[in-house]
């Protein structure tokens, strides 16, 4: 499985990132993935290499580039349950730094790169994100109605308020799937977000993965759920192969 590091320009400076995509000299449909909040790491290459074992191009950008390249900030290599108070408070000032004006300007360059390079095919791409970068998918689909047709989060918020949430899905449409984690959404707030969802008009699954706790899909954490995180993919690829044209990734995906 070819893999790169790459550095996209922004307009505050040129992020550094990973890529993985087939090896097969193809193009293929474009996956921007947002990692949660602890970055670039193995496990999320480790789960570029498996999105693009089904015929992607799977760029993963480090968000928190503003503040170095990645590692951002040293990880263990599990992230325990004992590291995680020290480990958050390096993170939350640049998660908190990292506002939706930047994400958005972000977003502009991280699809602008990622259509461009030699192995993406034409046609709609699809976003992807975990924990915070959920949020950042959220909102770059927003930003890019025409030009994503996928959007997909994981064990992440939707928006900070209800207002803002629904501000947001109004500009989406891009067919969605939220997987979210059993302590982080109650049913009642689930319902209130599919009732927002529907009064959007989007298509979209929005569950409760059974049996998680947030972070569920990284195996490097105390979260990690094996059962959902195969869940996860039996939700992602087939939203993949239902809206991105392509047939190589279709016949993977089946």
């Amino acid at each position: 499985m070819p893999t790169k590091t790459l550095r996209i320009p922004t307009t505050d400076g040129q992020a550094d990132a990973f890529a993985a995509f087939p090896d097969r000299a193809e193009r293929h449909p474009g996956v921007l993935m947002y990692a949660d909040g602890f970055g670039i790491r193995p496990v999320l290459r480790e789960m570029a290499r498996e999105l693009a074992g089904h015929g992607y191009y799977v760029l993963v950008p480090n968000s928190f580039y503003r503040h170095g390249p990645t590692p951002v900030i040293e990880l263990p290599e599990y992230i325990g349950e004992e590291a995680r108070p020290a480990v958050f408070a390096q993170l939350m000032p640049l998660i908190e730094a990292h506002t939706a004006e930047r994400v958005l300007s972000d977003a502009d360059a991280y699809l602008r790169f990622l259509t461009t390079q030699p192995e993406v095919g034409a046609g709609p791409v699809a976003v992807t994100g975990y924990c915070i970068g959920g949020l950042y998918a959220m909102r770059t689909a927003a930003a890019h109605p025409g030009q994503v047709a996928a959007v997909a989060g994981f064990h992440s918020p939707v928006s900070a308020d209800g207002p803002e949430r629904d501000r947001l899905l109004e500009r989406i449409t891009a067919e969605i799937h939220l997987g979210h984690a059993e302590t982080d959404v109650t049913p009642e707030a689930l319902g209130e977000l599919n009732q927002a969802l529907d009064t959007a008009g989007v298509s979209y699954t929005s569950e409760i993965y059974p049996g998680t706790l947030h972070g569920f899909t990284m195996s490097d954490t105390d979260a990690f759920n094996p059962a959902a995180l195969q869940h996860h993919w039996d939700r992602l690829l087939p939203l993949l192969g239902r809206t991105l044209a392509n047939s190589e990734a279709e016949r993977h995906n089946k």
